[in-house]
Formats: structure tokens, C-alpha cells, sequence
């Protein structure tokens, strides 16, 4: 097994997570087999209790494991399915060695950050780079770990604005620790170390400085571990001289300097290392020269450039409560994109909080009243996502209602889809008082009740979590033929609410279909309103597993209304299953070349050169 970690210096926020995604990527293309781990140095056992606006979004993956949102970078670059293990916190760490001094395992022996924490720590990294994530048999040929935070500075402890004590990054020290003695026992050739630093360019004399980059790996060569390779983040590519100064004071070869500048979409970062040589340099490192085949890019090459390519908007309504921070719904941004760029449209998302959209807000600040529901009755779609709490229900209900009422297409996902089943009740059934027991325990027409499995004593892991199984209930429905006409699903949940059961022949008699049920029948999964362009409500998360060349289905129809397209689609029989990406027939874009890269139609999938990218 080799191993690649990924470390940051300077300041966060570098793109960490997004660089040992690439690097990933760049490997796997070189024909070797990657699997990845992150490590995020806070206490808590996993994000599943964390608000977005506090890390951004909670990932879940298949096993029902609530991650960090970087292991969604990871899963939807390399198109593979991790495990809530290729998450490692400090939490899960300390309570596996508590577990451990509980059960006696430590008999006689004061346990100690060093050496049990740190060797629990090596321990996990061993054991989860061995699990297979691709579908292969086997463990993966590299492994790549990315440390969350920033490394190689001084440590401070301070008082923030807040008056709380902020301790740096000292949280971070047992892994560095750890993975100091790591590396040192795999041994040289079976460990590579990128460290990504920042290369700023001060306004004032608009020269590139190194000095914070320079601090940041001799603090980092203190601690015990020694760069590699230097990835800087820069505004523009480095100058020769920098590469040269960075050489001499961090001692890496200028070979291994590669800049990290600022591109027109994420696509372009694997390129940037490609056109760096940067995978040669890590198969040096790795002594994998011979193992590994000719890189191959040209797919990843033509779906950058075709996203930079492209001009004719759609434009997005996206009415939620974590608006300030887009991180919070970075998957769904991710997911529309995908679906975006398979319909040839530039994705132009209008962010909208839930709660300009009230009446309260109109009498306290009309002018956000009025520029919320500007973008709203300007938006070609509506989309509602997850969330919690009651804070900007009523505005969601609101835009719910909007599209429903003017056909404009909507795709309301897990909160989104109780919305869509609130408003209906209020509006077509009449009852007023109908809401969620979530927002009001004593409601007189709860359409939407607590699981009967919850619990409503501990928060952490106790949602309906990771890949359940959706049976279709209609086969001609929009949601079932975006799937590709099979019986069933399977996608990830994380909610602790549903459809009350109870209420569901209610609303269908009142017109709202429910599609898609899980195998009892009793848990509503999906919702169409017939005779509407596109309204689907959702119970499950389709963004989670959505990917670059394979956008998830009912995202793409989301699309596909949104721009007009979607009935004709659809009466071209031309079907999509979740593996592939539906490319329309009737659409032929014109072909452009990068390199050597050309693109071409072929029985609906583009081939670059004759490899399918299903762009």
C-alpha cells in the first residue's frame, strides 16, 4: 500500500479537499486503483450533529455514515462509495481507546496520547486503506489522507471576539504525531507528502510572497514531517523566481513546486496537475513508475471545457435557510451542475432565504421582500432542499405553492417534499391547520409525524440514515422513466420525519400522487403532481450520489423542465439508468478540440478520441 497525504499550511479554506480529489483523480487515470481518508481533528464523533453554517454540509454515504462534506469531493471525483470509517475524528479516535481501557485491554499500562492514541490512529489508517471502495476486489493500490486544518504554524491560544478560548490548531498535534511515525515506519517509496500553502500577491508592490509559505514548512519539518511536493494556491501561476526562492528555503525540488491558481471551475484542478507533471513526480516519490500506464484525461479535458464553454442559462430558485453559505448545500449545487452541464445550459443558482419570502419580512425589511420574490417569479425552476427547524418554513411553503400554481417546475428534496405535502393539504384540501409535528407537536392535521424509530433523547446518529430502497408505485410516471424504467432505487436518507401514513389516501384522492414507497408501503419516498411540467418531492437525498458525467436522474429532469425540454425528451423514449448520463440525441453540439482531445456524438454518448466520457 502507498500513501498520499495532503496537509495545508497558512490559512484554511486552501482547497484541500478538492487537491487530494485531483490527485486522485490524476492516478487513477495513470491506471491505478485509489481509495481516500480524511481526518478532521474535532471532537465530535462524526458532523452528523454539526450545523452547515459551522462546516458546511453533512455527507452521507451508503452505509448511513454522516461525513464531512470533502469525502463527497472524494466520492464524486473518483466514482467511488466510501465508508463512515474513511472518516477519522478525534472523537471516534479517543473513544476506540477508551473502549479499549474499559474492556481491560490496556491492563497495568497508564494510557497515554503517545503511544496508544497515536497508535490507534495508524491502526485505522492501515485497516480502512485496505477496504475496497471502487467495486474491485482487494485493497487499492494508493491511499490518499487528507488532514483537515492548518499545519506547520505557530500555535497560538487566544481569546476570539467572542470571548471564547480558541486553542489554533493544537487539536491536530496526536495526528501529526501519528502520521510522523507513519510515515516512518512504511518507509521511504510508500509515502508521499503534499503540502498545500498559500502564495499570496499583495496589492500594494503586486509581487508573489513566500514568506508564509516558507514558515509553514519549517514549522512543518519541526513537527516531524517533511513536504514532498508543494502545491501553492496562488491567483496566477508562479513566477520562475518564486519556484526558485521556494526551492532553496523549503529544500524541494522547483520539479516538485507546482502551482495551485485560480481556474475557471474545479474541473480544470486535475489538468493543472497533469500539465505540472505533478503525477509524475508522486509516482517517483512512490516508486510506481512502472506499475502505472499512460495518463489518460481526455474525458475529464472535454467536460471542463465543455462547462467553459457553455452560455445559454437556466436559472435556479434556491429558497432555503442556510443561504449565507453555500457549502451548506454544496452536493445539490454539485448535483445541478451535473445535471446542468448534460443539458448544454450554465447553471445560474439564485440564492433566496426561505424567510425573505414571508410577511413578516415585508414589514420589516421590504426591500428584501420585494428582491426575494423578484428572483423567484424570474427563475426558470424552484428547488426546496433539506434542512431543520422551523425558521423559514412558511417562505418555503410559499415558493412551494409558486410553482405549483404557475407550472413552474419544482424538485422539493427531504424537507423540501414535507413542504410540498403541507402546502398541498393547506390549499387543496383546505386544511389550514395542517403542518409537521416538527413545527407544531399539536397539529390537528399532522401530514408529516416523527418516525416511529426516532429518538427524541440523543441527536447524534438516530436519523434515518444511508441507502434505502424506493419501489416504484407508478411505471409511467416522470420519476420512474427518468430512472430508466426500473422497479426500483436505491439512495440515501437522512431525516427523522415522514408523510404521515395516515394522511396519504387522503391526498391522493385530493390529486398528489405518491410514486415511489419503500418496501412496507407505508414510508412515501416520492411525489409527482400529475399534469404538472415537473413537480417531484423526494424524501431521500438523489444529490449525494450524483457525479460528473452521471448526474443523478431526477436532478437532470429537474433541468430538463426547467429549460422547456423534458416532455419532448420523454417522448423520445430516450431512457437513462443511474450509471450512465442521458445525452439527447436531437441536441448536437458542436465538436472542439483541446490538445488532442476531440468530441463527437456517438449513439448518445460522446467519445473523446474514442473513449466513452459521457459528458
Amino acid at each position: 500500500m502507498k500513501y498520499v497525504l495532503v496537509t495545508g499550511g497558512v490559512v484554511s479554506g486552501l482547497g484541500k479537499g478538492v487537491t487530494a480529489s485531483s490527485i486522485g483523480v490524476v492516478l487513477k487515470a495513470c491506471g491505478l486503483r485509489v481509495t481516500s481518508i480524511k481526518i478532521d481533528p474535532y471532537l465530535n464523533t462524526d458532523a452528523g450533529t454539526m450545523s452547515p453554517c459551522e462546516h458546511g454540509e453533512v455527507f452521507v454515504l451508503d452505509d448511513g455514515g454522516e461525513v464531512d462534506l470533502d469525502l463527497g469531493n472524494y466520492e464524486r471525483f473518483l466514482d467511488i462509495k466510501l465508508t463512515r470509517d474513511n472518516n477519522i475524528t478525534t472523537g471516534k479516535i479517543y473513544q476506540t481507546v477508551i473502549d479499549k481501557e474499559r474492556k481491560g485491554d490496556y491492563l497495568g499500562k497508564t494510557v497515554q496520547v503517545v503511544p496508544h492514541i497515536t497508535d490507534a490512529i495508524q491502526e485505522w489508517i492501515e485497516r480502512v486503506a485496505k477496504v475496497p471502495v471502487d467495486g474491485g476486489e482487494g485493497p487499492a493500490d494508493v491511499c490518499v489522507i487528507e488532514l483537515g486544518g492548518t499545519i506547520g504554524s505557530t500555535i497560538l491560544v487566544r481569546h476570539n471576539n467572542n470571548g471564547i478560548l480558541d486553542a489554533g490548531d493544537i487539536e491536530s498535534m496526536p495526528f501529526i504525531e501519528a502520521l510522523g511515525q507513519f510515515s516512518y515506519s512504511v518507509g521511504p517509496g510508500n509515502f508521499c507528502l503534499v503540502h498545500v500553502s498559500l502564495v499570496p500577491v499583495l496589492n500594494v508592490v503586486g509581487e508573489q510572497k513566500t514568506k508564509p509559505t516558507q514558515h509553514s514548512v519549517r514549522g512543518l519539518r519541526g513537527l516531524g514531517l517533511t513536504p514532498n511536493i508543494l502545491a501553492c494556491r496562488s491567483s496566477s501561476a508562479l513566477d520562475e523566481n518564486v519556484m526558485e526562492k521556494l526551492s532553496r528555503f523549503c529544500h524541494v525540488s522547483a520539479d516538485n513546486i507546482i502551482t495551485l491558481y485560480d481556474v475557471t471551475n474545479i474541473w480544470h484542478i486535475p489538468l493543472l496537475l497533469k500539465e505540472q507533471k505533478a503525477h509524475e513526480s508522486i509516482l517517483k516519490v512512490l516508486n510506481l513508475q512502472s506499475t502505472a500506464r499512460y495518463l489518460n484525461l481526455d474525458g475529464w479535458t472535454a467536460r471542463a471545457k465543455l462547462c467553459d464553454t457553455l452560455r445559454d442559462p437556466v436559472r435556479i430558485a434556491m429558497v432555503g435557510k442556510y443561504t449565507g453559505l453555500s457549502d451548506s448545500y454544496l452536493s445539490v449545487l454539485k448535483a445541478l451542475l451535473h445535471a446542468s452541464v448534460a443539458c448544454y445550459k450554465k447553471l445560474v443558482v439564485d440564492w433566496i432565504p426561505a424567510s425573505d419570502l414571508e410577511d413578516s419580512t415585508k414589514e420589516e425589511s421590504p426591500d428584501s421582500y420585494e428582491a426575494a420574490w423578484s428572483l423567484l417569479k424570474g427563475a426558470d425552476g424552484v428547488l426546496v432542499p433539506g434542512g431543520f427547524g422551523d425558521r423559514g418554513v412558511q417562505g418555503k411553503i410559499l415558493a412551494a405553492k409558486y410553482a405549483r400554481e404557475n407550472n413552474i417546475p419544482f424538485l422539493g428534496i427531504c424537507l423540501g417534499m414535507q413542504i410540498a405535502v403541507i402546502e398541498y393539504a393547506r390549499s387543496m384540501m383546505n386544511l389550514e391547520d395542517a403542518n409537521s409535528t416538527e413545527f407544531d407537536p399539536d397539529a390537528k392535521n399532522p401530514c408529516v409525524i416523527f418516525m416511529p424509530e426516532g429518538s427524541k433523547t440523543h441527536m447524534g446518529a438516530t436519523m434515518r440514515l444511508g441507502a434505502r430502497r424506493t419501489h416504484f408505485q407508478v411505471k409511467d410516471c416522470k420519476s420512474a422513466k427518468l430512472y430508466g424504467g426500473v422497479k426500483y432505487v436505491d439512495e440515501r436518507h437522512r431525516h427523522r420525519y415522514e408523510v404521515n401514513p395516515d394522511m396519504v389516501s387522503k391526498l391522493e384522492n385530493a390529486g398528489l400522487s405518491f410514486v415511489g414507497k419503500d418496501e412496507s408501503g407505508n414510508r412515501m419516498e416520492i411525489l409527482e403532481l400529475p399534469g404538472h411540467p415537473y413537480y417531484v418531492g423526494v424524501q431521500f437525498h438523489p444529490e449525494f450520489k450524483s457525479r460528473p458525467g452521471k448526474p443523478s436522474p431526477l436532478f437532470f429532469g429537474f433541468i430538463k423542465a426547467s429549460c422547456g425540454q423534458l416532455d419532448a425528451w420523454l417522448q423520445n423514449n430516450l431512457t437513462t439508468v443511474a450509471s450512465k448520463s442521458p445525452v439527447p440525441r436531437n441536441i448536437k453540439p458542436k465538436p472542439y478540440e483541446n490538445g488532442n482531445a476531440k468530441i463527437r456524438i456517438k449513439n448518445g454518448s460522446y467519445y473523446a478520441n474514442g473513449n466513452s466520457v459521457h459528458a
